[in-house]
Order: structure tokens, then C-alpha cells, then sequence
């Protein structure tokens, strides 16, 4: 019969053992063994040239291969990949084939095998993606007309301060703007960050955040002083909804990486973690290819933007059919001798009301529109029907 996978070895060694005994010729072994003449001399010979260690399976893998990838070549992918331990094989060739323009480099699948047998990737258990549940969102299709910011969850340098990176992404281009590292998440520390970017790159259009401090509040609008300077400055405000970091995924991927190469460990002190961010940087924006850049550059896709900030903050200008109130330091408005709570975060602010029905009016600061007042219950409902304030006073001085 033929030979059998679970005993082949067994049978090997039978097959030299009834040869040895000289009972049967070299035919009539194979015949029994259900193998062919040439194999049974093949297993001969390995025997008298190997002894027992011969009738083991031989690799055949070849001894040469023509289109091997060259040693250069590897050293190469290699030496890219240690040097940067999280980028993947199409980040690898994008940046060895910059370097030498003239190799012919293999292609992705190979990289990947050649890094598994380096023993530089590790495994991990890919996560779920959950659906978008949300509103959508403007899309990003030129550089400044969506900038994302979000502070990275804080994390304690080695001398127990707390670090907050505040970081602020080009939504179009993935260009870093700013990666600071922030004792806290106040408006007093994120403000000169986003003035000096205004005044290096201009203004985008739309500034998406999350609903934390200090972008939102719990205001109408969800507005806060951040926010009010933005729009002051011509720039939306967007918010994600709730709970849903998926509609701000492209920061949240930059998160990533920048947790992995710039936090793990964390530095000293905050000084020593703001170098560390700085050369991440540089290297995220002008070094590592992204996937989604085809392999380019955040920096070959970025340019600033053509609307520059202003000296003096400009006033904000309603259409003729609005009627215009002043937001008092009492946090309302005078409407027909009465007060209108409105909110604190616009204190010192106009704000334009649209009549829309009997005694209705639509709220607006700047093109944002806030709620909608009842003249006749004097009070401001937001986008869900809340009250911004249940019970009304009389009118109340400036």
C-alpha cells in the first residue's frame, strides 16, 4: 500500500529494515510498499549516505531564486521600519522608493513577509467599527475649509503633571497644525494656540470639535467664549454629535499614532513631552506617507489659508429685516419692555431676531441660529424644545 502520512517514517524504516534482510530484491520491496522503483532507490541511498537522519523530509525550498528581493533592497525596508516601528509596508516603499528612485521595489505582499520574518509585526485584535449614527457633516474638499481640535485624553509625565494635548488637524490635507501639550483644558491656555495659528495660517472655515469644555457648553448653542470669538472671526463652529468620536474619525486616527510614537512613555516633565511633539510633527506632516494621500504628505497637500486674521474683530452684520439686540451683562435682551434671558456666554454681544410666525421670532448670532423666542411667553426654546429659562423677571437694568 502506499506510504502513510501518520507512520512515514515508520514505514521508511521498515521499508530499510526488510531491505537489509536481503529477502526480497529492490522490486518487489517497492510493489509491496505501493511506491515506485525510483523512490525506493532514492530512500536507499539517502540511508547509506545519512544513515536514519536521511529518511527525514528534506526542505525544498530552492537553494536560489532569481527573483528574490535583493539584500540592499531589504536592508532598506528594514532599516525604515525599525527607525519607525509603526508604519506599514505601503509607507515603507513610498519612502524607500523616494530615496532610490531607480530600484525596482517589491511589491506589498512581499514587504509584509519580509517584516514577519524580521519579526517586526505583532499581531493585534482588530476592533469593530461601529456604524455612524449622526447627522452628517460637511464634507472636506479643500484645504482651511474644515479644521478638526481635540484634546488627547491627559496622561501624567513621569514628575506627576498632567499633560492635555490640545491638537488641531487641517481636516482636507491631515496637516498637523498644532500638537501642545496644556496643563489643563481651559479656554485661558487654548485660546493663544488657535490666535497663533490664525495669525501663521490664516482662517478655515468651519472648526469641528467634540461637545467638551472648552469648545461647548451647556448654553444656548452650546455656545462658549471660544466659540463666540470664532464666529466674531467669520469662522462656524460645528459640533459632533454626542458620544460619537466616529464623525471626527480622521482625528481620532492621528490620535492614534500619536499615542503610540509620542506618549509611550510618557517624558519627564511637560517640557520634555512638548519636544517630543514637536519632532512627531514635523515627522507626521512632512516625512510619513499617508494612506489616504495616496502615500503623500500632509505637507504636499497643505497650503494656508487666503483669509487672514484681522486687526479688530468685525462687527457682525444682520439683514435689514432683523430686528438687532444687545446682550446685556445680565446675560438677556430688552424685548417690548421686558427682559429675555438669552445667555452669559454672548454678554456684550448683538444678536439679530427673525420673525418667522405670530410671535415668533428665530434667534441668531452671527449665521448661527441659537432657538426660537415666544414673545408672549417672553422666553427662548433651543433646538430641543428646552427653556433657557423657565420663569421670567421683569424687566432688569444694564
Amino acid at each position: 500500500m502506499p506510504w502513510r502520512e501518520t507512520l512515514l517514517m515508520d514505514q521508511r524504516v521498515q521499508f530499510i529494515a526488510d531491505y537489509q534482510r536481503d529477502v526480497f530484491d529492490v522490486a518487489d520491496l517497492a510493489r509491496r510498499f505501493g511506491i515506485s522503483r525510483k523512490t525506493a532507490y532514492k530512500w536507499i541511498a539517502r540511508y547509506e549516505t545519512g544513515g536514519p537522519a536521511g529518511l527525514v523530509d528534506r526542505s525544498r525550498r530552492p537553494t536560489h531564486s532569481p527573483q528574490a528581493t535583493s539584500e540592499r533592497i531589504v536592508a532598506a525596508l528594514l532599516e525604515v521600519r525599525r527607525h519607525h516601528p509603526t508604519w506599514g509596508a505601503k509607507k515603507l516603499l513610498k519612502v524607500v522608493s523616494t530615496r532610490q528612485p531607480t530600484w525596482t521595489l517589491p511589491a506589498r505582499s512581499t514587504v509584509c513577509d519580509l517584516l514577519d520574518r524580521a519579526g517586526l509585526i505583532t499581531t493585534s485584535r482588530r476592533r469593530s467599527v461601529p456604524a455612524h449614527p449622526g447627522r452628517s457633516l460637511i464634507p472636506m474638499t479643500a484645504p482651511n475649509g474644515t479644521w478638526t481640535a481635540d484634546f488627547k485624553g491627559q496622561f501624567k509625565t513621569r514628575n506627576g503633571v498632567y499633560c492635555y494635548p490640545l491638537t488641531i488637524v487641517d481636516g482636507y490635507s491631515r496637516y498637523l497644525l498644532a500638537c501642545h501639550g496644556l496643563p489643563s483644558t481651559a479656554i485661558a491656555g487654548t485660546r493663544p494656540i488657535f490666535l497663533r495659528l490664525f495669525q501663521e495660517y490664516g482662517l478655515p472655515g468651519i472648526i469641528r470639535t467634540d461637545n467638551g469644555v472648552p469648545f461647548a457648553t451647556t448654553a444656548l448653542g452650546r455656545l462658549s467664549t471660544l466659540s463666540v470669538w470664532w464666529i466674531r472671526l467669520g469662522i462656524l463652529p460645528e459640533l459632533i454629535a454626542p458620544a460619537s468620536p466616529q464623525q471626527n474619525g480622521r482625528h481620532e486616527r492621528m490620535h492614534r499614532t500619536l499615542k503610540a510614537e509620542a506618549t509611550r512613555p510618557p517624558s519627564g516633565t511637560l517640557r520634555a513631552q512638548q519636544v517630543r511633539f514637536n519632532r512627531f510633527r514635523q515627522e507626521y506632516n512632512y516625512d510619513r506617507p499617508h494612506e489616504a494621500l495616496d502615500q503623500e504628505t500632509p505637507a504636499s497637500h497643505y497650503q494656508s489659508s487666503p483669509r487672514e486674521l484681522p486687526p479688530h474683530l468685525p462687527p457682525l452684520e444682520y439683514p435689514g429685516h432683523f430686528e438687532v439686540r444687545l446682550v446685556s451683562r445680565n446675560s438677556g435682551i430688552r424685548w417690548k419692555k421686558r427682559w429675555v434671558c438669552v445667555t452669559h456666554t454672548l454678554a456684550g454681544e448683538y444678536v439679530g431676531l427673525e420673525e418667522v410666525g405670530d410671535g415668533l421670532w428665530d434667534v441668531y448670532f452671527g449665521p448661527l441660529k441659537l432657538g426660537r423666542m415666544d414673545e408672549r411667553r417672553q422666553q427662548i426654546e433651543d433646538h430641543k424644545g428646552r427653556f433657557v429659562r423657565k420663569t421670567l423677571s421683569p424687566m432688569s437694568p444694564d
